[in-house]
């Protein structure tokens, strides 16, 4: 691939790329004693315990600032608190409710409050350890906060924001170069679950992912190649009818970097996020929504068609069974190689990407994405009761499975997942795609970021469906990205940015 044609997206994407002849070369001895921690420490800061909000006493009777802080509480528990504690050999493995590869955790969740009487004004940092909030930063900066971000709509009339940052370290240890996907995929499932943990505790969240970016870092003294801010969501309060905010720009365009210099392993990371950042407000788009497909991308001639169509999940009294399934969600470790039946996979799909299905249960009918136009779904079909085996194209518009390969293909997904025995003995396997020069042609570089946060945005919605029907699941960032396509007949313009494994668990 030429260096002076290909954007420094499309090349990261490829030199990050595994192939069987070269992957061996590639792995390496762990440094265990420079494993990273993965929490921040701050040696300063008044400290606000959340604990003692999660008490289930607290009514709707109970004065303000007691029902405010429930509700916070709950909010940043099930988006990214401590779920389980695992021992080891060593230091003892934290598991929280959003999943991470390698349990590593990259990222980082902070509050900016614009002063509230629960919260003063300043900039907080989420403890999971403790469940509590360090407010590090005494001081008005919700002005320098519209400022970064251009004046947001959603900045206007809200209180709250979270901000995630990821720490590059914590996943290049394990990962190298590649970990900048990962770090985006498990954002993704942070924004899944800040999603969805919203609608439990009556928040809307908006999602903001166009800001400049150095303005962001000086506001929360953030070294950008150790620490950098990759998303801002301000939180509209539901009970307050002044919060009651239409849906903003998420995604904007950073520039297209097609000269670069020649790089180092271990420095393509740095090098590559500082190009995907926002510089200037200088012809970025303010009040121009982006238009959305009305067609799904393939529709491929004379293929078997199957309506997906399904009634919605039941999550249960005023969400108790997603309270319930985001608490004890766990990446599935081995599948029994059974089936599913085909009314489970249509119930899986119908969750993830059919959520106007929901709001008579009071989820978001229209939750924040980037440009979900740009993630296209490939289905790996080994054993679905009712389903022919083969590949398909998921057409979530349509809400139909269009076949495009006629095989079963457990044998081969073992291989392009690595030798993952997960790939082969899981009943379906996801694939979300990406034509990327379509996306940087549309968002700069910085599409990168946004198609990779989608999709693990996706990858989380079905991870906790799975998880609530009593079935396996497990998102796979490690695979032979150029032999998926050849494999599954999956066009070659798309880019492979995640899979996602589907079956029975195997009880050991």
């Amino acid at each position: 691939m030429s260096e002076l044609q290909a954007s420094i997206a499309q090349y990261y994407h490829e030199r990050t790329k595994y192939d069987p002849q070269t992957i061996a070369s590639k792995n390496r001895a762990l440094d265990w004693e420079n494993q990273p921690s993965p929490f921040k420490e701050y040696k300063f800061g008044n400290t606000f315990d959340l604990k003692p909000y999660l008490s289930s006493q607290i009514s709707s009777s109970d004065e303000p600032n007691l029902k405010t802080g429930k509700r916070l509480s709950q909010l940043l528990a099930y988006s990214y608190g401590l779920t389980a504690k695992v021992p080891t050999m060593g230091t003892p493995l934290y598991l929280r409710a959003a999943p991470s590869a390698g349990g590593l955790y990259p990222a980082e969740l902070y509050l900016i409050s614009r002063g509230t009487p629960f919260l003063p004004p300043g900039l907080y940092n989420y403890q999971p350890q403790s469940h509590s909030l360090i407010h590090f930063w005494e001081s008005e900066v919700w002005s320098n906060l519209q400022t970064a971000c251009f004046w947001h709509s959603a900045l206007e009339n809200t209180q709250l924001a979270l901000v995630t940052t990821a720490i590059f370290y914590r996943s290049a240890w394990r990962y190298e170069d590649r970990a900048y996907r990962r770090i985006f995929l498990d954002t993704g499932h942070l924004l899944g679950n800040i999603e969805l943990a919203s609608a439990i505790t009556d928040y809307r969240p908006h999602l903001i992912g166009g800001f400049l970016d150095q303005a962001l870092n000086d506001l929360f003294y953030l070294d950008w190649q150790v620490e950098s801010v990759i998303t801002v969501i301000p939180l509209a309060d539901l009970l307050d009818i002044k919060q009651h905010l239409s849906p903003g720009i998420t995604a904007l365009p950073s520039g297209t970097q097609r000269s670069y210099p020649k790089l180092p392993d271990g420095d393509l990371l740095t090098y590559f996020h500082q190009a995907t950042e926002i510089h200037t407000s200088e012809s970025y788009p303010k009040n121009e929504a982006k238009t959305d497909e009305t067609e799904d991308k393939y529709n491929f001639p004379f293929c078997l068609k199957v309506s997906t169509q399904m009634y919605p999940i039941n999550w249960g009294d005023k969400l108790s069974g997603l309270e319930t399934t985001i608490l004890k969600r766990r990446s599935t470790r081995a599948y029994s190689g059974g089936e599913l039946s085909l009314d489970e996979l249509k119930a899986l799909l119908n969750f993830t990407y059919q959520s106007q299905n929901y709001i008579e249960q009071n989820l978001d009918p229209a939750p924040d994405y980037f440009d979900l136009d740009l993630l296209q779904t490939f289905i790996a079909v080994s054993s679905v009761s009712g389903l022919e085996e083969g590949c398909y194209y998921y057409a979530p518009k349509a809400q139909e499975l269009r076949q495009i390969r006629f095989k079963n293909f457990r044998r081969e997904l073992h291989y392009l997942c690595l030798g993952q025995e997960l790939g082969r003995d899981a009943a379906a396997v996801v694939f979300h795609t990406a034509d990327l020069e379509k996306a940087v042609n549309k968002y700069g570089d910085r599409a990168y970021r946004y198609l990779h946060m989608d999709a693990g945005h996706l990858g989380q919605r079905l991870n906790l469906a799975a998880i609530y029907l009593d079935l396996g699941v497990s998102g796979i960032g490690g695979f032979f990205d150029n032999q998926v396509n050849e494999v599954l007949g999956i066009p070659t313009d798309e880019a492979v940015i995640y899979i996602t494994t589907l079956g029975r668990p195997r009880n050991n």
